[in-house]
């Protein structure tokens, strides 16, 4: 495992997994750990996460706007309406992780999502938060005490699962509520940490 904390250029201390590179920087420091809200931006975290699957947040990182591109911006309705040929699209596109079952899945989770927040706007974000557990008092003291999965990790992603979405196991669903500020798992002596 990476050291718990790395200094970068800038002379600031970072979670140790955030190493050197630019985009793993900007990732941990503006969006790593903060709240985010909202249907559209909770699917795309669910989507990415999904295809992040055996691979690293890196690649995933790196890709973003391909995904974005190929994905019609996350737009819930947009993606649940794919048909065969964006199939066909989706799997011929190099700048995206071409995986069969991914994006079966994301085009599945759309259709799901479509008619979960259709008439209820919003009710993906409250049926992702209602998972949140309640904030730490202290950061954890170093990348070791970060759990793979959770009780909270593990009941979201039984409910995502009840309602018929896949690529949503407990480690996959933990790594979303890091991503999405569910929890705040920036350890001690990282900048971000106490902010």
């Amino acid at each position: 495992m990476t050291g718990s904390l790395v200094v970068a250029a800038d002379g600031l201390a970072r979670c140790g997994w955030a190493g050197s590179d630019p985009e793993y920087l900007r990732y941990h420091d503006e969006e790593w750990g903060r709240p985010l809200h909202g249907d559209r931006p909770l699917f795309e975290k669910l989507v990415l996460e999904g295809f992040q699957a055996g691979l690293s947040w890196l690649t995933i990182l790196r890709r973003r706007t391909a995904f974005r591109r190929a994905f019609a911006g996350f737009d819930i309705d947009a993606v649940a309406a794919f048909d065969d040929l964006d199939r066909g699209r989706l799997m011929a596109d190099a700048t995206i992780i071409r995986n069969r079952a991914k994006i079966e899945a994301a085009i599945g989770n759309a259709r799901v999502m479509r008619d979960l927040v259709a008439d209820d706007p919003g009710a993906l974000d409250r049926l992702v938060w209602r998972f949140a557990p309640p904030p730490r008092t202290h950061p954890p003291a170093s990348l070791a005490d970060l759990p793979a999965t959770t009780a909270a990790s593990t009941a979201l992603s039984a409910e995502l699962k009840r309602h018929g979405l896949r690529f949503v196991g407990p480690t996959t669903m933990y790594a979303l509520m890091q991503s999405a500020g569910l929890v705040d798992d920036h350890v001690a002596g990282c900048w971000r940490a106490a902010a």
